[in-house]
């Protein structure tokens, strides 16, 4: 299928606006990167604590978030993020920056104390089953059972915990959302299920994990993230150099920092996170642009094997309109799928669209506008140094044509 057939624009002839307009955009970027302090990134690459929590019920998100950030103990950012996937039906992540050193343990304690505040039960002198270990239960349903006058052994009462929470744990991953549930745990009877019942309560919720990153885990990531990204873009330009000529290989190189570059610019100017999720997107954007700067560069050894004779910007020109058709399909589609996600993914998955709209509109041009002008620019430089004076200008294309891009081997 084609959108455009026999297509002659001058796209080369139009560089001069979009170079501008990335210069523009990366001084833009890196302005408010430098009167910002730095990029804004997530609790991923802080310090801070990170909580695992499953609900009974759909977690109200938004209410999580409100109280919070509103409690007045913890400090520092609040995130909330749904968790999909298999097995994480109902749970989220609870993540707090950590401002002050030593600030971590205090911020766990409170965000539990706010979760009970908010979603736990009224009368506290009950033990909270659901968030209870083996040993605070078997001391509290020893007590329990002797006051009620139900004969047990120590033994017969740690093995009887250990039995109800390997089956909240197994059974019903973590949460039990009615004591009529551990009617056949074996070992129960009324008598120990009425002490269970008037011993313990079921919270709505159970904490599954707590994380703490600490400062130098945190510098660990973000140096790693870095590296990933350099390592990708290093790999692409031997690739591209071995297949066509270092100049293409360094042109698709520059061409796709330049977007990401562009693409931090942008989570700076407008004050969003820099998270592992995002990380995840840059690298998706790095192959993406480089995919497509690939595509026209390919188009374009294909035509100089046809058109020797032929000025290397009218080559260009025509590589880019023969690929104009797939390079608006794809791009569109990917386009029209990305800012749906956008739109309608939500918080979690905002930093990540995000990033990808941004990328693939920047990608997109970039392989036209600044990695074919790049080559351009190098060949014509190399051309007017080695042509002798005196040499008219009509002979730059003979020139150009004794140097051109090795064939695939």
């Amino acid at each position: 299928m084609e959108l455009f057939k026999d297509t002659n624009y001058d796209f080369l002839g139009k560089k001069w606006p979009f170079i501008i307009a990335s210069l523009v955009l990366t001084v833009a970027g890196m302005t408010s990167i430098a009167l910002k302090g730095g990029l804004k990134y997530g609790i991923d690459f802080k310090e801070g604590v990170l909580m695992t929590v499953k609900f009974a019920h759909q977690p109200p998100l938004e209410k999580i978030r409100s109280v919070m950030s509103n409690s007045g103990k913890i400090k520092g950012e609040v995130t909330v993020q749904n968790l999909t996937g298999s097995g994480a039906e109902n749970e989220v992540q609870i993540g707090t920056e950590a401002q002050e050193e030593g600030q971590m343990n205090v911020n766990r304690t409170d965000m539990q104390d706010v979760l009970y505040s908010t979603f736990g039960q009224p009368n506290s002198g009950k033990l909270d089953f659901n968030n209870a270990g083996a040993q605070v239960l078997v001391s509290r349903l020893q007590d329990g059972l002797a006051r009620a006058g139900v004969p047990m052994s120590q033994t017969q009462v740690e093995d009887l915990a250990k039995s109800l929470i390997n089956a909240r744990d197994t059974k019903y991953s973590g949460i039990v959302t009615n004591f009529n549930e551990l009617s056949s745990v074996p070992g129960m009877n009324p008598a120990i299920m009425n002490t269970l019942q008037k011993e313990c309560y079921l919270a709505p919720f159970s904490i599954k994990s707590v994380q703490m990153v600490g400062p130098k885990v945190g510098a660990e990531l973000r140096q790693k993230a870095i590296l990933a990204t350099l390592y990708a873009l290093g790999g692409m330009l031997v690739y591209i150099a071995f297949r066509f000529e270092w100049i293409y290989g360094l042109g698709a190189v520059i061409a796709c920092f330049h977007d990401t570059i562009i693409t931090i610019g942008l989570f700076s100017i407008f004050n969003k996170e820099i998270s592992m999720t995002v990380i995840a997107a840059l690298l998706t954007l790095v192959g993406y642009s480089m995919n497509d700067t690939i595509v026209i560069f390919d188009r374009i050894r294909e035509n100089l094997k046809i058109s020797r004779r032929e000025p290397l910007e009218q080559v260009m020109n025509r590589a880019v309109n023969q690929t104009l058709s797939r390079t608006v399909m794809t791009s569109g589609l990917t386009f029209l799928t990305v800012i749906a996600l956008f739109l309608f993914g939500g918080p979690v998955l905002n930093g990540f669209s995000f990033a990808l709209v941004c990328g693939i509109i920047v990608g997109t041009y970039s392989s036209v506008f600044i990695a074919s002008p790049i080559v351009l620019f190098w060949h014509n430089w190399v051309d007017k140094r080695k042509r002798p004076k005196g040499v008219p200008v009509a002979a730059r294309a003979e020139a150009v044509r004794k140097s051109p891009t090795r064939a695939t081997k």
